[in-house]
């Protein structure tokens, strides 16, 4: 599976991900807020700027996965990973984790995510708490609510 820093000609590719979980996180197909998110992520040098954004790229026009992450430690933070619903338990998710971690992440430190809070519809369909949790996650404190009003958790890892 090739995974590999995201390019401006993946932005289409990163909407097509978002139609498919909008459901769960609340629109962003088109809200100008994540259209300018994925960009910065997709600028962002490869993480020289505090951000960067992975892809797992398709055989078609479609990204299989794709990952906004916060590169500047000794926090780092998952600030988006979706993987498509055809290619969801495949090891997309994992595969895209290892690179930013291998990629990015220094120890000590930890790397946080904010995902569904477990009474949350999206925390089993989607698979996002237990895709965490076999990542070396662990839940933490309660975040602020999804725009769709849903409930949110913070999931910490700690690195070495």
């Amino acid at each position: 599976m090739t995974i590999r820093a995201a390019r401006a000609h993946d932005f289409p590719g990163f909407l097509g991900l978002a139609a498919q979980v909008e459901q769960w996180f609340g629109p962003m197909v088109e809200e100008p807020g994540f259209h300018d998110a994925v960009r910065e992520h997709i600028d962002g040098r490869d993480g020289r700027d505090g951000r960067a954004a992975l892809v797992a790229p398709s055989s078609g026009p479609d990204l299989l996965g794709g990952l906004l992450f916060g590169t500047e430690g000794p926090t780092y933070h998952v600030h988006w990973l979706v993987v498509s619903r055809r290619a969801r338990g495949t090891g997309v998710g994992r595969a895209l984790m290892e690179e930013a971690v291998r990629r990015w992440v220094r120890g000590p430190g930890e790397i946080e995510v904010v995902t569904f809070g477990g009474d949350h519809p999206g925390a089993v369909a989607g698979g996002a708490r237990v895709f965490y949790e076999r990542l070396g996650f662990t839940p933490a404190e309660a975040a602020a609510p999804g725009p769709e009003g849903g409930s949110r958790q913070v999931f910490r890892r700690t690195v070495g």
